[in-house]
């Protein structure tokens, strides 16, 4: 779903500031209605019994946050319905999508939440749960306020098991995750280091024989980690450093620390391009 331009505007010249000010009410009832329904209906799908179903609501919901995510407007409006239970993004993909089994007793959450998991007729595919984990990213990245609710929900804990557990297309989206729910959310951080977190991203690198993609985004994790979300030498993460040069050795932290405020002047794309080079080689002076 793409929000349209409304039509009811144009023509009108210079307007009055009474009109002006109709125009822009009027603007702003029929793109809430719009974000409600495509939410509503995205919604609908993502917690239905059949994988397919999940799929296409979750692929929906993320061409409607890339939407939002266009004006500033939108994401306003976008922020004020996750205030709103129903239509709540994250805790549905935790119900649904990113639920863990009944029979991991560190990962169900039953016991911690009175909210009863949605029965699922068939279980989660790949593709759904990396789109469901790039919902998730895109939800955070817009509005700080789901990495609350991604931490009610235990997400460090579901997403390192996702992490450990599952193939090349979850991982990569894992990573990508785990940066937009740590980002200004110290519950998250602390959560990612009392979960040893770090341990799994550096056994992840150094494992020679995991899929080169996997360990080059390792690299890039690690380079974000300590360039924007552990901006900071104070807590909840001020051992990072000191646990980077412990298990990937002094070169290797000495390189990932000089690297980490890559391209702060450069425009998005050479930003990643750049990212990319630097993580390459983190993961190359690994090998020497």
């Amino acid at each position: 779903m793409y929000l349209k331009k409304a039509q009811w505007g144009e023509g009108l010249g210079t307007p009055s500031p009474a009109v002006a000010d109709l125009v822009s009410s009027l603007n702003r009832q029929r793109l809430y209605r719009e974000i409600t329904l495509a939410l509503r209906t995205g919604l609908r799908d993502a917690t239905a019994d059949f994988s397919f179903l999940r799929l296409r609501g979750l692929r929906n919901i993320l061409k409607f946050l890339r939407s939002v995510a266009e004006s500033d407007t939108t994401i306003r409006l976008f922020r004020e319905t996750q205030s709103l239970p129903q239509f709540q993004v994250v805790p549905v993909l935790f119900q649904t999508s990113l639920r863990q089994s009944k029979g991991d007793p560190v990962l169900n959450m039953n016991h911690i939440f009175s909210v009863e998991p949605m029965q699922i007729s068939s279980p989660a595919t790949d593709s759904e749960i990396a789109l469901a984990l790039r919902v998730l990213e895109g939800c955070c990245l817009l509005d700080r306020e789901n990495t609350i609710l991604a931490h009610q929900h235990n997400a460090i804990k579901v997403l390192l098991n996702i992490l450990s557990t599952r193939g090349v297309l979850e991982q990569g989206a894992c990573l990508d995750a785990f940066i937009s729910i740590m980002l200004d959310s110290s519950a998250n951080q602390m959560d990612f280091e009392a979960c040893q977190g770090i341990e799994k991203i550096t056994e992840l690198i150094k494992d020679k024989k995991a899929d080169e993609s996997i360990r080059l985004k390792c690299g890039e994790f690690l380079l974000l980690l300590i360039g924007h979300v552990n901006g900071r030498d104070g807590p909840p993460m001020e051992t990072i450093h000191k646990d980077i040069r412990r298990l990937l050795g002094e070169k290797c932290a000495s390189l990932v620390r000089a690297a980490s405020q890559f391209g702060s002047t450069l425009d998005p794309e050479q930003r990643q391009m750049a990212l990319r080079i630097q993580a390459r080689r983190v993961v190359e002076s690994l090998e020497l």
